[in-house]
């Protein structure tokens, strides 16, 4: 039966195609070290059309687990043989253990992730302080609209180009979501107490989200899932308009904490000297 720790010890990765720019190998092995588990995180470039045949070949080569990333996440669930509550209902999972007797379980660790950054950074955060504004309809806003309507948020405003792709969202997740332009935004930021980026504006090499920082209320607050050397032009905005912002490289690191736990029954701590060597990396 495969998954047994070998000579190399455990095994753990990150699947995703491309993989080359993912900061989760630096953090798990970074864990590893630190709790004395022997083993290693790697990188695994996998194509979408080798996907399921890598998956149901891991668990024998000993691997313990894997995290998911783009373009793979909504894939694990149909090769998956337990589902969690939470992946099932983002409809996506972004954490598998492989299990000895040969079983892939699915998990998603987003919206913790997204949920311990707020309020680790915004320790009064309440979710009756009022709407958000989510902008984009992708996996990772589905994360985060789940994560707010569980915490009992009262309603959602959420923006994104194509607005088919916003309607299938708010069909799925129900009616206290409620679906705009992406032109809408300024008239909705006047508002909110929350505004979060779930998109890929600002990442390096796309386009920055334009964001009518003047229309915003003082004290709301400002969250980006990108993350990057500096803050982006989005939360730079935001807080010279007096928002309190959030980066995303938190969420990044709680997820990670979330998936080690899954795999190894250890939650690590996130250490400024971690935080440090991920964010100049």
């Amino acid at each position: 039966m495969g998954n047994k720790v070998g000579e190399q010890g455990v095994l753990a990765g990150v699947i995703g195609y491309p993989i080359g720019h993912s900061k989760s190998p630096l953090i798990h092995n970074y864990w590893l070290e630190k709790y004395g588990i022997k083993g290693h995180y790697v990188p695994l470039e996998v194509r979408p059309s080798d996907f399921r045949t890598v998956i149901r070949t891991l668990g024998l080569m000993g691997f313990r687990g894997v995290n998911v990333t783009i373009p793979h996440k909504e894939a694990t669930l149909q090769y998956s043989e337990h589902v969690s509550d939470n992946a099932a209902m983002i409809r996506a999972a972004n954490t598998l253990a492989f299990r000895a007797n040969g079983t892939i379980h699915a998990d998603n660790s987003d919206g913790y992730g997204f949920h311990r950054n707020l309020v680790e950074t915004i320790p009064d955060w309440k979710a009756e302080s009022g709407p958000a504004l989510v902008v984009g309809a992708g996996g990772a806003a589905r994360a985060v609209i789940h994560t707010l309507l569980s915490e009992g948020l009262p309603e959602i405003y959420l923006v994104n180009r194509t607005i088919e792709r916003a309607e299938l969202l708010r069909n799925h997740m129900g009616n206290r979501v409620k679906v705009y332009q992406i032109s809408r935004m300024n008239d909705l930021v006047k508002k909110v107490a929350l505004v979060v980026n779930t998109t890929s504006m600002g990442m390096a090499g796309k386009p920055t989200l334009r964001f009518p920082g003047r229309r915003i209320k003082k004290g709301t607050i400002a969250y980006d899932l990108v993350y990057g050397h500096r803050p982006t032009v989005f939360l730079e905005t935001a807080a010279r308009s007096g928002c309190r912002t959030v980066g995303g490289l938190g969420m990044l690191l709680h997820q990670a904490a979330y998936s080690f736990n899954f795999w190894f029954g250890v939650l690590p701590e996130i250490t400024p000297e971690l935080i440090n060597l991920v964010g100049n990396e």
